[in-house]
């Protein structure tokens, strides 16, 4: 293969994350290859898409599209709602604190997917092979995947976007740490009385968290986690009742609550690949690092995932999946995935905790957060951009002298 050339790219998966990695790759210049059906099953999930999130789908021509039916998210709300004895102020990270008109976006997953998949079936740089991987073989030099459909694609980087028990992942022999939760979430969305002022709440209790995040209107999107079993009987309950029992958990925050048709459960684990990328096999989205639904980090880390990826490709675009490449592009997302991936698990785990030590560190973290303005100023920038909380730190004394 000559070096000047651009060697192709072949991606597997086509959900959100699968999808944005042909954009972005297909924008850099490169030939990609998407393996994967077209329609995804209907998805009732919304997805809260952070800033630095945002500038790269509109950097991919996405945004404008989706806009105007998704809610801004302008404050964010931790609330103690468990019943133990050592609980934590409630927490307000307000966007305009940093400076921001707002964090990010609530999009619902029934807007994003279509809207993504619409512009990768449109660009001619991508070439989109509707149908299932059956085998890989992974060469020294080339990957190559046989399709469903009898057909062979070979390529120098394989991108696994495939989700969390990722095929590809298994071929490339990357071994994975997980475990499953004692939880599952209740997702649906519903309508409220009163203005939601473009505010998301997560009250934490003793099963998990349960997360109100904003919908254009008087509307809502829910994510409740609970027991297994509780999931199951709620999900069970008629509109009347669990409307009364969503509005009972929040307190009747938003007045009255109308939950809306669809109801889905999710059970929850955790999935830690040991490493991200192998031999021409790179792990973006949740192949690469699933945990449970606290603080919005899923998709935004996926995103971040395939931004790193396609800087380094851009920088061995000859053979953009050769060994030092994956172990820069393996380097670089360590840090954020392990950071993220364990304060979701650890808070998660402090929730669940009956041990005091625990209800106290999180109290502690919690109450220092809630108080201190300069420390939420820093976290609320870590959340958006990892090290812009340490970056604006550095830069303080740093400010210009106004001239007298």
């Amino acid at each position: 293969m000559e070096h000047q050339q651009t060697a192709p790219i072949l991606i597997a998966g086509t959900g959100p994350a699968g999808l944005i990695a042909a954009l972005a790759f297909a924008d850099a210049g490169f030939p990609v290859t998407l393996v994967g059906p077209e329609a995804s099953p209907p998805d009732g999930r919304t997805t809260a898409l952070m800033n630095p999130a945002l500038k790269v789908l509109e950097r991919l021509d996405v945004l404008a599209d989706i806009k105007p039916k998704a809610a801004p998210l302008k404050v964010m709300r931790i609330v103690d709602a468990t019943r133990r004895l050592i609980r934590s102020p409630v927490v307000t990270f307000r966007a305009s604190e940093i400076d921001e008109d707002q964090f990010g976006l609530n999009l619902p997953n029934s807007v994003l997917g279509p809207a993504l998949a619409g512009k990768v079936a449109a660009h001619s740089g991508i070439e989109w092979r509707r149908s299932m991987v059956t085998t890989w073989r992974l060469d020294a030099d080339e990957a190559h995947a046989t399709l469903a459909d009898g057909s062979e694609v070979g390529a120098s980087l394989v991108v696994a976007a495939d989700g969390r028990q990722s095929p590809a992942r298994e071929a490339a022999g990357i071994s994975t740490g997980s475990r499953a939760y004692p939880q599952a979430a209740l997702v649906l969305n519903f309508g409220h009385g009163s203005e939601h002022a473009f505010t998301s709440t997560e009250f934490h209790t003793e099963t998990g968290p349960f997360t109100q995040v904003p919908l254009p209107g008087k509307r809502s999107s829910l994510v409740w986690v609970v027991k297994p079993e509780t999931a199951k009987e709620l999900a069970a309950l008629d509109d009347a009742t669990l409307s009364m029992r969503v509005e009972q958990q929040m307190q009747s925050m938003l007045g009255r609550v109308t939950v809306e048709p669809g109801r889905q459960i999710y059970p929850l684990s955790t999935v830690t690949p040991l490493r991200f990328a192998r031999d021409r096999v790179a792990l973006v989205g949740e192949a690469a690092h699933v945990f449970p639904p606290i603080g919005a980090q899923g998709l935004n880390l996926g995103i971040r995932d395939i931004d790193d990826l396609v800087g380094i490709a851009n920088e061995n675009r000859g053979d953009p999946g050769n060994a030092k490449a994956l172990a820069a592009y393996d380097f670089k997302r360590r840090p954020d995935i392990l950071a993220r991936s364990g304060a979701v698990n650890l808070l998660n785990m402090s929730l669940l905790s009956d041990m005091l030590p625990a209800q106290m560190a999180r109290g502690a973290g919690l109450g220092a957060l809630g108080g201190f303005a300069p420390l939420r100023a820093f976290f609320m920038r870590e959340g958006l951009r990892p090290g812009s909380g340490f970056a604006a730190l550095a830069g303080r004394p740093r400010k210009p002298m106004r001239q007298q």
